[in-house]
């Protein structure tokens, strides 16, 4: 079997070898440099899976070139730069491994809470500069109480849930906003449901951002969010960066309407340089001083959790085309009544 590693960056996993290497073929495709560049026909047709591992880049290639291409799976959680119609259309589910670093992601969104709400990035960064003048605690603007406060979680999955638990045990009251979730969710859980996100604005302290981007999602925290918010919100991002109205919450952070903002995921990545609120905190800019906080799409990373996602891509595959074994589908509604050419028999 060819397996057609497409937007590939590093580091390549050794394990993939001695795991797979009777049974399977790997052919790598670096992410390209050249915005013009396309995958050659020859290499496209010879590939009987395709994996994409960036969570940005789109595939340099038409679909129709994989002509024997039987399964396509996004190596991480998140699948916004597939075709899923488009591959549904030909038969080829699309797969995505949404369980190799839900422990991380949780993590690092606790983390840049953390850094704000007890200020740790912000006194190492002022005591570099001068250890005696900036011997004060009151150096980072944004420290408060986490017993008590409220933790409102935007998407309430696998990551929102992991997330949620780490910030009860600090006694944080614990709300999530997840239309999507059948009712009593919140009775199985043990945490307050709002039913709007103009309402978990209102209500929380600290609004993490769990959820998958789609043109329902695109923007959501925008103008009329931060309007809404609790005087003090601070609010953190580890899911994709145009969930978040950047412009919007620029302007929520210069007004004070958002004291404050952990982001790991950015619109346009890696950073757009000449985006007012990138600029202000590249210039250290004295009205930003500890409310900002930017991680390079990092959340997703531990060596560990790269191993997991690349074993587990290839696991996805090896299951659908050897056993006829479907997991992590996410075209599943525009796979019936499609061809099954790419289906196993």
């Amino acid at each position: 079997m060819r397996i057609f590693k497409v937007n590939w960056y590093p580091p390549q996993s050794e394990e993939l070898t001695r795991l797979f290497g009777e049974t399977v073929t790997f052919d790598i495709d670096p992410i390209p440099t050249d915005p013009s560049y396309r995958i050659a026909p020859e290499r496209s047709r010879a590939a009987d899976a395709v994996i994409n591992c960036s969570a940005t880049h789109l595939l340099p290639a038409d679909i129709a070139d994989f002509e024997n291409c039987r399964i396509v799976v996004r190596e991480g959680v998140g699948y916004d730069n597939l075709d899923l119609a488009g591959w549904g259309a030909r038969g080829v589910p699309v797969c995505n491994v949404p369980d190799y670093g839900t422990t991380e992601v949780a993590d690092h969104a606790i983390a840049l809470m953390l850094s704000l709400t007890r200020g740790t990035a912000t006194y190492g960064d002022v005591l570099r500069r001068d250890p005696v003048a900036n011997w004060r605690f009151a150096a980072a603007p944004l420290i408060r109480r986490h017993k008590g406060a409220t933790f409102g979680v935007v998407g309430l999955g696998r990551i929102g849930l992991a997330a949620a638990r780490r910030a009860a045990a600090f006694d944080m009251r614990v709300v999530f906003y997840d239309p999507y979730l059948p009712n009593g969710t919140e009775l199985s859980v043990g945490y307050e449901r709002v039913h709007s996100l103009v309402e978990l604005m209102a209500t929380s302290d600290i609004v993490s951002v769990h959820a998958p981007l789609n043109e329902e999602t695109r923007g959501l925290l925008g103008r009329a969010a931060f309007a809404a918010a609790k005087p003090g919100l601070i609010l953190v991002n580890t899911a994709r960066g145009p969930i978040v109205d950047l412009d919007a919450l620029h302007e929520a952070l210069v007004d004070g309407r958002v004291a404050g903002a952990g982001l790991d995921v950015l619109p346009k990545e890696p950073a757009d340089a000449d985006h007012p609120l990138v600029k202000a905190w590249t210039s250290r800019e004295s009205w930003l001083d500890g409310r900002l906080i930017l991680t390079p799409h990092a959340a997703f990373y531990s060596p560990d959790a790269m191993k997991d996602m690349q074993r587990k891509a290839v696991e996805v595959i090896l299951a659908y085309v050897n056993e006829g074994r479907l997991t992590n589908c996410v075209n599943r509604e525009f796979l019936k009544g499609g061809k099954t050419t790419g289906r196993p028999s």
